[in-house]
C-alpha cells in the first residue's frame, strides 16, 4: 500500500476507478481508517462515488468493530456512510445491501443488521445470496448470540441456499461455544456429503469444536487428517489439549511445532502454560514464561501474568505468585487480582486474600461475587463484625451476585438454566425432582466450606434447601 499511494499521489486527476482501488486496498489490509479518510478527500475532490465505492469502503469494518474515525464512534460511522449511500445511489445492489449488513454486524449493531437483512426480501432487487447469510451467521456469532446463529443456518438451508466454507466455520464456531456436539458431527458429515472445500480454516474449527465439545480424539484424529497446517491448526492443538487436562501432549505437541519451524504466538504460549498449570509443571512453567521474550521475542500480556499467578498461586508459590503481580509493567486488572485471591483462599492465607479482594474492588466497586467471598471468610474466621461492615457494603450498593447459568442440550435442543430461575416450561418437576435429590444427599461430605454460607453473624445453620437448589441449579 505504500508504494499504491506514492504511485496514487502523482495521478493529476484520479477518476473514480482509481480511489475506489486505494479505498479497497486498505480496506483489505485492515487499515478502515485510510479507506474512509481517502473516501472523505474524493467527496472533496467532487468525484461522485459509484456502485462499487460503498462495498469496499463498508468492508473495512472488521470483526473487531475498532474503525471509529477521528472523534467518531464505529457505529456512528456507519450511520453516516449508510447515509451518503441513500443520498448517492438510486439503483438497489445486493453487494452493497450485503456489505451493509456486514459492517453493521462489526459495529455490534445487530438490530439494524437484522432490519436490513429482513427488509432484502420485500425490496425489487436480487434475492439474498449465500454471502448474505453468510454474513448474518458470522454477525451473531461475533454479538455472542450462538443459538441466534444456529437458527440462521436452519434458515438458510430452508430458504434453499447452499453454504460454502466460509458458513461451515461459523456454524462449527458457534457450535463449539454451545457444546453442541451433535450438530457439529452432523456440520462435518455435511461438509464431506456435499464436497464443500475442506480447507485448514475448516480443519481448524473442526478441531476446536471438537475439543469445546470434550471429544480430544476426534480433534487429534482430524489434526493427523489434515493435508496442510498453518500456525493456528497447531495452536488449537496446544490450547485444546490444555484445556482438556493433557498437559503432557499439548507441550509435546508444542515442541514438534517448532520443530516444523512454525513459530507460535501469543495464545500458543497462553496454551502452554495452560498446560502446566493443568499438570502442575511449575519449573517448565517458568522456562516457557522466559523464553516467550527470549526466544521469539513476545511481550508478556496481563493473560500471560495472570496464567503465571494462578500457576504459582495452585502450587503453594504464593509469596511468588505476589511478587510477579508487584514487578508487573502493567497495572494488574480484577482478573490477575483475582487469581491472586483464589491462591490465598485456598492456602488460608486471610490476610493477604482480604487484600487481594479489596484491590478487585477499586477496580470493581460493584463486583458481588467478592462481596459474597469476603462475607464468607470473615465468617470462616468469626470476624463477626468485619463480616457486618461488608454486608452494610453490600446494602449501600445494592450489589448483586451474577447468577450461574448451565446448558444442556437434549435431542438437539438447548436448554438454558440460571440459579433459581423458574422460568423453564418444567420447572415444577424440575424442583421437585431437586428436592428429592436434596433429601438424599448428605451435603456436608461433599461441602467443607458450607459453613462460610452464613446470612448473619453467628448463625450456623443453613436455610432450608436453599444451597442444595443452588449446587443443583
Amino acid at each position: 500500500m505504500s508504494y499504491a499511494c506514492k504511485l496514487f499521489v502523482k495521478i493529476p486527476e484520479p477518476d473514480v476507478v482509481v480511489w475506489n482501488n486505494m479505498i479497497k486496498g486498505w480496506s483489505r489490509v485492515g487499515c478502515g481508517n485510510e479507506g474512509v479518510g481517502l473516501y472523505l478527500n474524493m467527496l472533496k475532490e467532487c468525484v461522485t462515488p459509484d456502485s462499487y465505492t460503498f462495498p469496499f469502503l463498508l468492508n473495512g469494518f472488521k470483526r473487531d468493530g475498532a474503525l471509529g474515525y477521528g472523534d467518531v464512534r464505529d457505529k456512528d460511522l456507519c450511520k453516516k456512510i449508510h447515509g451518503y449511500v441513500g443520498e448517492c445511489m438510486r439503483e438497489p445492489s445486493l453487494k452493497l445491501e450485503n456489505a451493509l449488513v456486514n459492517a453493521y454486524a462489526a459495529c455490534g449493531e445487530m438490530d439494524v443488521a437484522v432490519r436490513i437483512f429482513e427488509s432484502m426480501k420485500t425490496r425489487d432487487m436480487p434475492v439474498r445470496d449465500r454471502i448474505s447469510w453468510t454474513i448474518m451467521i458470522d454477525g451473531y456469532l461475533r454479538a455472542d448470540c450462538f443459538n441466534e446463529s444456529l437458527e440462521m443456518f436452519r434458515g438458510m438451508q430452508n430458504a434453499g441456499m447452499i453454504p460454502d466454507e466460509f458458513t461451515m466455520v461459523s456454524v462449527l464456531t458457534a457450535c463449539a461455544h454451545l457444546g453442541a456436539l451433535e450438530i457439529g458431527e452432523w456440520v462435518k458429515t455435511y461438509i464431506d456429503k456435499n464436497k464443500i472445500k475442506n480447507d485448514i480454516v475448516v480443519g481448524n474449527a473442526l478441531i476446536d469444536m471438537y475439543f469445546k465439545c470434550g471429544c480430544s480424539e476426534k480433534a487429534q484424529k482430524v489434526f493427523h487428517e489434515m493435508g496442510r497446517r498453518d500456525k493456528f491448526t497447531w495452536t488449537a492443538m496446544v490450547v485444546g489439549l490444555a484445556n482438556n487436562g493433557q498437559g503432557q501432549e499439548a507441550i509435546k505437541v508444542f515442541f514438534q511445532m517448532q520443530e516444523m519451524s512454525i513459530q507460535p504466538d501469543e495464545i500458543t504460549y497462553l496454551g502452554v502454560l495452560s498446560a502446566c498449570n493443568h499438570s502442575g509443571m511449575v519449573d517448565q512453567a517458568r522456562n516457557f514464561f522466559a523464553k516467550m521474550r527470549s526466544d521469539h521475542g513476545i511481550e508478556p500480556s496481563l493473560a500471560h501474568y495472570g496464567c503465571m499467578v494462578d500457576l504459582l498461586g495452585r502450587a503453594g508459590q504464593v509469596k511468588e505468585a505476589y511478587e510477579i503481580i508487584s514487578s508487573m509493567p502493567m497495572k494488574p486488572n480484577s482478573i490477575v487480582w483475582g487469581a491472586l485471591l483464589g491462591a490465598f483462599r485456598l492456602h488460608n492465607y486471610e490476610p493477604m486474600a482480604a487484600l487481594a479482594a479489596k484491590k478487585i474492588l477499586e477496580l470493581e466497586p460493584d463486583n458481588g461475587a467478592v462481596y459474597a467471598l469476603l462475607c464468607n471468610m470473615y465468617a470462616a474466621c468469626e470476624r463477626w463484625e468485619d463480616l457486618r461492615e461488608v454486608r452494610r457494603k453490600m446494602m449501600d450498593i445494592a450489589t448483586k451476585k451474577t447468577p450461574g447459568c448451565s446448558i444442556i442440550r437434549i435431542d438437539g435442543v438447548a436448554h438454558e438454566f440460571v440459579a433459581g430461575d423458574k422460568s423453564h416450561l418444567q420447572s415444577k418437576e424440575i424442583y421437585r425432582n431437586l428436592e428429592e435429590l436434596a433429601q438424599e444427599s448428605t451435603f456436608s461430605w461433599h461441602l467443607p466450606y458450607t459453613f462460610e454460607l452464613l446470612l448473619e453473624a453467628g448463625n450456623k445453620q443453613l436455610e432450608d434447601h436453599s444451597l442444595g437448589k443452588h449446587l443443583l441449579d
